[in-house]
């Protein structure tokens, strides 16, 4: 994916972690010492936010990264024969990567009884090096750390703070990511990334209705309170994104990614391309969901208060039914609530009907559903499938549930971070290294 950077933010008031000296090994040592977390890079007194382009990128080191990382442990020849690249230009991106850290050589799986210079395969290094994932919600914030295949190392949950402003609660956030990330001590964290409802406009200022705010500047406050250079991308967009991640075939395809939980949104990709509109996100809480029987007691008729997760506790609730959240809800139909049932049922027919009707506008390949409206109660599936089936002009649509399954947010969150990595590895590290 390519990144591109915006703009740089001073770092006068950063507050990070005590510095420890840089240090580097001896020339010729696989990789450089990790740093401490939030130490800049020396001489530097700016770092960057940037805005993720979600692309799968074709840059040299950026095709060798990727086959380190889809096929590694791999020979030289078989990444050229894999990425098109000349086996020169291999050699050269190898070298590269191999002085950077982010790949290292397998001395160990070296041929048998070969003469001359051993040829050594190489391969992603996940064990020096994390990136650091924020996927800020409506009432839930997910703060992650992801090793460089997008794994995700550790995890934590903790409530959206409150505040009088966006600054103090992303303020909040930002010291509690730091935090976190200072765990890892001996890894050395690159970049940071943040995945986040409502628009996000270059420099990483946000609008985002849902929580009243109007060119917040997540991405500098951000970029504050942990000490690294930041990716601010829109959380739906981000979630798409994370799917080519994981299984970049979807390059030779398009894909609508439909999300629903508290919010709901779609993000449409094609060519290895998550679209990203200069307007913002395309916004459809306001679509119509046609009639209901029990869920929208309010009768407001629009899909975002009637198929979110607030609002099927609130129709939960107008039926008479004891449910303090969602799970709650989920809770009584799998004990055999026949009210719960079927209002969950409503539910995957009413996001159902929608998702057929904008795969009509889009006409794509594939549909891919996340969010935990479609993961954590699997059994109303079949539902939704159905009603994309009767809604839609095609009748047999390839619909999919993400790959990120209940993680969609924290896999965001990573494909924001690994973002600039990923789009070219070598530039990224000289804002970070």
């Amino acid at each position: 994916m390519t990144a591109t950077l915006d703009h740089q933010i001073s770092t006068t008031q950063l507050a990070t972690a005590p510095v420890r000296p840089q240090t580097r090994r001896p020339s010729g040592s696989r990789a450089p010492r990790p740093l401490a977390y939030g130490t800049p890079r020396k001489g530097a007194s700016k770092i960057h936010v940037a805005t993720p382009q979600l692309q799968l990128s074709a840059k040299p080191a950026a095709l060798v990264l990727r086959t380190a990382r889809l096929s590694g442990p791999v020979f030289r020849d078989a990444a050229a024969d894999q990425t098109g690249l000349s086996i020169s230009t291999v050699n050269r991106q190898v070298g590269a990567l191999l002085k950077s850290g982010l790949i290292r050589e397998r001395a160990d799986l070296a041929p048998a009884g070969a003469i001359g210079r051993p040829r050594l395969p190489f391969e992603l290094n996940v064990t020096d090096f994390i990136t650091l994932g924020i996927h800020i919600g409506y009432k839930v914030t997910s703060i992650t750390t992801h090793d460089l295949l997008h794994r995700v190392v550790g995890a934590i949950q903790i409530p959206t703070p409150e505040g009088e402003s966006p600054e103090q609660i992303l303020t909040a956030i930002g010291v509690s990511a730091r935090r976190f990330a200072g765990r890892w001590a001996g890894r050395r964290v690159l970049w940071a990334g943040v995945a986040i409802g409502g628009r996000v406009a270059p420099g990483g200022l946000v609008d985002h209705p849902r929580l009243g705010w109007e060119a917040a500047p997540v991405g500098r406050v951000i970029a504050e309170a942990v000490g690294l250079p930041v990716s601010v991308a829109s959380h739906v967009e981000a979630m798409a994104a994370a799917e080519l991640v994981v299984n970049p075939d979807q390059k030779k395809s398009s894909f609508l990614y439909f999300y629903a939980r508290e919010m709901v949104g779609i993000a449409f990709s094609v060519d290895g391309t998550v679209h990203t509109p200069s307007a913002g996100p395309p916004v459809i809480g306001h679509f119509p969901t046609g009639a209901t029987t029990l869920l929208d007691p309010e009768k407001t008729g629009r899909l975002e208060p009637t198929a979110s997760d607030t609002g099927v506790v609130e129709a939960a609730r107008t039926l008479g039914l004891s449910a303090a959240d969602i799970e709650g809800v989920h809770e009584l139909a799998r004990s055999g609530d026949a009210t719960a049932r079927a209002l969950l049922e409503e539910r995957a027919e009413v996001l159902g009907r929608t998702v057929g009707l904008i795969a009509d506008i889009f006409n794509p390949d594939h549909i891919v559903l996340g969010g935990q409206a479609f993961t954590d109660f699997p059994a109303t599936l079949p539902t939704v499938a159905k009603a994309v089936k009767t809604t839609s002009v095609v009748a047999n649509r390839d619909v999919r549930v993400s790959h990120s399954g209940t993680t969609v947010q924290q896999q965001a969150a990573g494909a924001v971070s690994l973002d600039a990595i990923y789009a070219d590895p070598l530039e990224a590290l000289s804002f970070t290294a």
